[in-house]
C-alpha cells in the first residue's frame, strides 16, 4: 500500500496540472489524522447520490470497533472533477436512479482509477442501466466481469464462503458482483441485486434483521480493507 501511493499521487498531480483550469477547488480538509476516509461521489443526472451517506457512520463505527483503523466518523462528499479527488483513495457510488458524468468527470475518473483509485458502486435498485452506461464511457475498452468466487475480497477480513451476501430481495435471485480490472488489480467493484449499503443504515430505516445487517457491515469492512491493499 505504501509503495502505491506515491505513484498515485504523481500521476494525479500530472492530471490535475493538465486539467487544473477546469478543476473545482478542494474543500478544506476535515480535522483529524484519520487512517481511512470514506468518500461518497455526488453525481449529476437527478439520481439520489445522497443515499450513499446514510449508513456510513454505522459502517465507520463498525470498522473502528472491529479493526485497528481510526476511520473518519462521517463521509466526505465530492464530485468527480473536484480537486479533492487528488487525496481520495476510495469512492462510493450509490442510488436508485439516473447518473450522468460530464466529459471532465469521465476523464478524471479514468485517470484516477488507472492511477490506483478504487470505486465501489452499490445498486440501490434502479441505477443499474445508468451506471453501466456511464462506466462504459469511463472505460470503453473494458467490460464489467463477474468477480471470481475465490477472489481475496471474500476473505479479506471476514469470511464469505458463499460470496456476496443478499441484503434485500428486490428482483429476487442471487446477488451479482462484478468488477473492472487494470491488469490484475480490481479498480471498480459493482454489487447488484443485494443493496449492501442499506444494511449499513440504522435499523429504523429498513428494519433489516440484525444478522443481515451484520453481514452487510462485515462485507463493507472487507471492501474497505481490500481497497487499502491495492
Amino acid at each position: 500500500m505504501k509503495g502505491r501511493f506515491p505513484t498515485l499521487l504523481g500521476c494525479l498531480l500530472v492530471l490535475f496540472a493538465e486539467l487544473g483550469a477546469q478543476a473545482k477547488p478542494a474543500p478544506e480538509a476535515a480535522a483529524g489524522d484519520w487512517d481511512f476516509r470514506f468518500t461518497v461521489l455526488k453525481y449529476k443526472g437527478g439520481g439520489d447520490w445522497y443515499e450513499g451517506k446514510v449508513g456510513v457512520p454505522n459502517l465507520m463505527e463498525f470498522l473502528r470497533t472491529n479493526t485497528r483503523l481510526r476511520p473518519q466518523p462521517t463521509p466526505d462528499v465530492i464530485e468527480a472533477d473536484d480537486a479533492a479527488l487528488l487525496r481520495c483513495r476510495f469512492l462510493l457510488v450509490k442510488g436508485h436512479g439516473e447518473i450522468r458524468f460530464t466529459e471532465s468527470e469521465v476523464r478524471y475518473l479514468r485517470e484516477w482509477l488507472l492511477a490506483g483509485g478504487f470505486l465501489y458502486a452499490d445498486d440501490d435498485y434502479g441505477m443499474d442501466v445508468a451506471f453501466r452506461r456511464e462506466i462504459k464511457r469511463v472505460f470503453p475498452e473494458k467490460e464489467l466481469a463477474p468477480l471470481p468466487s475465490n477472489h481475496p475480497l471474500y476473505r479479506q477480513y471476514f469470511e464469505f464462503p458463499q460470496g456476496t451476501p443478499k441484503i434485500h430481495e428486490h428482483d429476487g435471485g442471487p446477488p451479482r458482483t462484478l468488477g473492472i480490472w487494470n491488469g490484475d488489480r480490481l479498480m471498480v467493484l459493482y454489487t447488484v441485486n443485494t443493496d449492501i449499503g442499506d444494511g449499513w443504515a440504522p435499523w429504523q430505516v429498513h428494519k433489516d434483521p440484525e444478522a443481515v445487517r451484520l453481514l452487510a457491515l462485515q462485507f463493507g469492512v472487507n471492501v474497505i480493507l481490500y481497497s487499502m491493499t491495492r
